[in-house]
């Protein structure tokens, strides 16, 4: 189908929620894409961090195709082996003790409420409920985790919310002049994505969960965005010297298929129990199999080549014209241009010329794919200094 039908087909027929960029992609290999007119695009988005391992990955693909010839779905009042072994490898990697699957980053974050209010009712009583978000956060679009994101602007037209979040700015002493009687958590984002990949404090994250733990007070770490190997660790909080008591993720854990995951640690792994929670499509067998080859193929190699790539980027970033800022880490990275640049404007011309980029506020997001070649990143590098250039 021509690029103007399906843009036509597209809306006339899907709610106008995306502000979508003039192409349809088509194909692709790795962090290469091609579009149905066949124009060649370097990805610097992984669909959002997505596709960690670039498209058309062939043992990722293997991996799902298997599972598929065997059973597509069954409920989760049985069991099933492919959701078993993601289970155990996610424990492994990550130190939790226990998992709850569900479909996206928001459901991940909507179980890590439940079990931090489940685990402070049964001891503390039902008036301990509250949780200490922060400033520029991000958690998701449910009612839930939109009254848990710290940004207003994503706050418009849709309240009530429901009660119980309360915001702070990311310093210590904000965020304990914050917590009182009635809190039982603070959930945060140690690079927040959606807000222009802002890293917090490495001293205010060590100092803040001491702070918790004392008190009993749960730390969730949401690594939706930055779980699954993108910082050039398996998830980001490994790099602050933290155990979490809830950890959360999505996006990249499934290589392309929907999936969430809501890590109990030791702390929490007994909160629920039978009939707590629920997912009617939460551990879907083939998912959980295309899951389980990506956890089992992001090993400390991969991790310091992201890491070496993440560094290499940054150096080409940094020098480029038009740039203030370079933040993140890993293949995580946020660009901050002059004042007056539109960043829309920037990620327009991009794609014209071939390279595909995100936007996030003020900023350019950067999320290539794990194993994008250092070819790939040279043409990116080179379209996008051509772009700022201009």
């Amino acid at each position: 189908m021509e690029f103007e039908q399906i843009k036509e087909k597209d809306t006339a027929h899907i709610a106008h929620t995306y502000n979508r960029f003039a192409v349809a992609l088509e194909s692709g290999e790795g962090a290469t894409l091609v579009d149905t007119a066949g124009k060649r695009y370097v990805d610097f988005t992984s669909g959002i961090g997505v596709n960690i391992f670039g498209v058309n990955d062939r043992a990722w693909k293997d991996a799902v195709v298997a599972q598929l010839g065997k059973v597509q779905h069954t409920c989760n009042l049985y069991y099933t082996e492919p959701q078993t072994r993601l289970a155990e490898l996610l424990c492994e990697k990550s130190g939790a003790e226990r998992v709850f699957f569900g479909n996206s980053g928001a459901e991940a974050n909507e179980c890590a409420i439940k079990a931090a209010r489940k685990y402070s009712f049964d001891k503390y009583g039902a008036d301990r409920y509250e949780i200490v978000v922060l400033e520029d956060g991000f958690h998701g679009r449910t009612l839930a985790t939109l009254a848990a994101t710290g940004q207003p602007e994503f706050h418009k037209y849709f309240g009530p919310f429901p009660e119980g979040f309360v915001c702070a700015k990311p310093t210590f002493e904000d965020v304990t002049a914050k917590i009182g009687k009635k809190t039982c958590a603070i959930m945060m984002e140690l690079i927040q994505g959606e807000s222009g990949v802002h890293v917090l404090d490495e001293n205010f994250v060590r100092r803040i969960t001491e702070y918790c733990n004392m008190r009993d007070i749960l730390v969730i770490i949401d690594e939706v965005q930055s779980g699954n190997g993108r910082t050039g660790r398996m998830y980001s909080y490994q790099g602050y010297g933290i155990t979490p008591d809830i950890a959360t993720t999505a996006k990249g854990l499934g290589g392309g298929l929907p999936i969430g995951a809501c890590m109990l640690f030791q702390k929490t792994k007994d909160v629920f129990s039978f009939g707590d929670h629920g997912s009617t499509f939460g551990g879907n067998p083939v998912v959980c199999a295309g899951a389980a080859n990506i956890v089992g193929r992001l090993t400390d190699e991969l991790f310091l080549e992201v890491q070496a790539k993440g560094e290499y980027l940054k150096t080409f970033l940094s020098k480029m014209n038009g740039v203030e800022e370079v933040t993140g880490k890993g293949l995580m990275i946020g660009l901050k241009l002059h004042p007056g640049v539109s960043v829309r404007a920037v990620a327009e011309r991009c794609l014209q010329k071939g390279l595909m980029v995100l936007t996030a506020h003020d900023r350019i997001r950067l999320l290539p794919p794990l194993n994008i070649t250092k070819a790939e990143m040279d043409e990116g590098l080179n379209i996008l200094s051509e772009v700022l250039a201009e």
